[in-house]
């Protein structure tokens, strides 16, 4: 690997600083030589087989693959061997330091050779432009989407300012309806008021008149005057004492008063309206239309894929459950994507790091555990057998996110990220569908533990001492039986489908070839099963 430094011959610098331009990289060397130092090279009998390219080519190639050594970093010897069970090349030391157990090595030679020529590369290359289009078209997609959202928006607000003046309108129709009234029942008040009042100041200026005129007719007047005055003064007096009993005893002068009772359904729109609306968020099925990619891509460089004698487990990591947590039984252990650990206790979900290192304690429960698996996000289910439930547990918040209540126990569960099969009994087994909880069981399909692989449900039969494979529709693809398999309980798969069988009454791993047709003991009480 050259130095970015410079194209200068790694091999003839001198001292002073001056130095000659190269020409050429040797790639197996990983030197830059000038036209002198490759002259030496093409003729010396160690490295004039060596492949070697111009220095500008060599800077035409992508900035990762100069990073890539021919040598190996730890032990800076020459890659020779291929490690198909770790997927990577290893020098002489490297089989000694971490391929000791490894079976499938072969020579890096065979492994490189005529690779540029294999259909692998085409693949790849239709691999990139498949997933240049596939973002590509993600990106239109999530444009187009973010347009759909914005007219949403502006939409809604439309729709929230049109209700706003419908209410508006309609409330200043019954504001001014009442106005209305209001202005009518006001004038006949007013009107009604106006005529007594009128008609009593006409009676209060007739007895003015008189008290003038009484005055008058005291001073000047003779004895007769005086004597017809005073019958007509008593008759006008008489008529307004009477004219004012008639006031009195009618209802004029009842206090009539203008009061406004506002609508009770009106004014509840204080107290009971608390919000205009809601704005909601509805979910529906992508449109998206993207090419599928081909799973495993790398393994269309070099088959890993191992042969069961090939498969001999290692010891990676040991894990000490805190004596404070510790319990007769464990009955579970799940490894997460992130390579972290999930212990079950009983009664608790313990987390561990990738170093096997105690780091805490998710949930207690106060029902037993009987079985947990991973979900997705950070997820995991939890079944609680007993109770018929199986509850959904964020591993981060440390707490249940959702509870999912079944009509059956519930001692085993397993999931692929988009369903739940959770284990009723020994015969039948139920399937929850995670995007909208549904239920269906099926029947047939019975197994004392299970587990999900490439669209097959996988079950052990503890009394029966059986494997077995179906379906996700419930039709059983084969069953499995071997001397080696007694009292299967815990299963899990790997990447190429092979079973990993716990085999407790005798206290072995066995592995089950995918076809479920041949097996192989890989681990016993010799290795400290129990």
């Amino acid at each position: 690997m050259a130095s970015s430094g410079g194209d200068n011959c790694t091999l003839c610098n001198d001292d002073d600083g001056t130095s000659t331009e190269a020409v050429t990289w040797c790639t197996e060397c990983e030197v830059l030589l000038c036209t002198g130092c490759e002259k030496h090279h093409t003729k010396s009998k160690a490295s004039k087989d060596h492949k070697t390219m111009s220095t500008k080519d060599y800077h035409n190639l992508p900035k990762f693959m100069l990073e890539i050594s021919s040598q190996c970093r730890d032990h800076k010897k020459k890659f020779e061997l291929y490690c198909s069970f770790h997927a990577c090349p290893c020098c002489v030391q490297c089989i000694t330091d971490k391929h000791k157990k490894c079976q499938d090595l072969k020579p890096l030679s065979d492994i490189l050779k005529q690779v540029k020529s294999s259909a692998s590369v085409q693949l790849f290359e239709k691999d990139l432009k498949n997933v240049k289009e596939n973002l590509e078209e993600i990106i239109k997609y999530l444009n187009s989407r973010m347009n759909t959202s914005n007219s949403q928006k502006t939409k809604a607000a439309e729709q929230i300012r049109s209700m706003r003046k419908s209410i508006d309108d309609f409330l200043n129709k019954l504001e001014q309806k009442i106005l209305d009234d209001l202005e009518s029942k006001h004038s006949q008040l007013k009107s009604k008021m106006n005529t007594l009042l009128q008609q009593v100041k006409t009676q209060a200026n007739q007895i003015s008149q008189l008290q003038s005129e009484f005055s008058k007719m005291t001073q000047y007047a003779t004895e007769l005057q005086t004597y017809v005055g005073l019958r007509e003064i008593e008759k006008t007096t008489s008529q307004a004492a009477k004219y004012i009993d008639e006031l009195k005893s009618g209802d004029n002068f009842e206090e009539k008063n203008l009061e406004v009772n506002i609508s009770p359904a009106l004014q509840s729109i204080l107290q009971e309206v608390k919000y205009f609306g809601n704005i909601i968020i509805n979910t529906r099925q992508s449109t998206l239309q993207i090419k599928p990619g081909r799973k495993d891509q790398a393994q269309n460089l070099v088959p890993a894929i191992p042969r069961i004698e090939e498969i001999k487990p290692a010891m990676l990591r040991t894990l000490t459950i805190p004596e404070d947590m510790k319990s007769e039984f464990t009955p579970v252990c799940r490894i997460l994507p992130d390579g972290k650990y999930l212990i079950i206790q009983s009664y608790a979900l313990l987390l561990f790091g990738n170093d096997g290192i105690f780091e805490r304690k998710v949930l207690t429960f106060t029902e037993y555990i009987s079985d947990a698996c991973y979900v997705t996000n950070n997820t995991v289910a939890v079944a609680l057998g007993v109770i018929n439930k199986t509850v959904l547990v964020d591993l981060k918040k440390n707490q249940i996110i959702q509870t999912i209540k079944l009509s059956h126990d519930c001692s085993g569960v397993a999931s692929d990220g988009k369903i739940l099969a959770v284990r009723c009994n020994q015969k039948s087994t139920c399937i929850v569908n995670l995007n909208d909880m549904s239920q269906a069981i099926l029947e047939e399909v019975g197994a004392t533990h299970i587990s999900l692989f490439g669209g097959n449900i996988y079950g052990t039969i503890f009394m029966e001492n059986n494997v077995c494979c179906y379906k996700q529709t419930g039709e059983p693809l084969w069953t499995f039986q071997h001397h080696d398999i007694n009292g299967p309980e815990g299963i899990a798969l790997d990447k190429h489908g092979f079973v990993y069988i716990a085999s407790r009454k005798n206290n072995r791993i066995v592995v089950v070839s995918p076809d479920g047709k041949t097996c192989k003991t890989i681990l016993s009480d010799v290795d400290r099963i129990n």
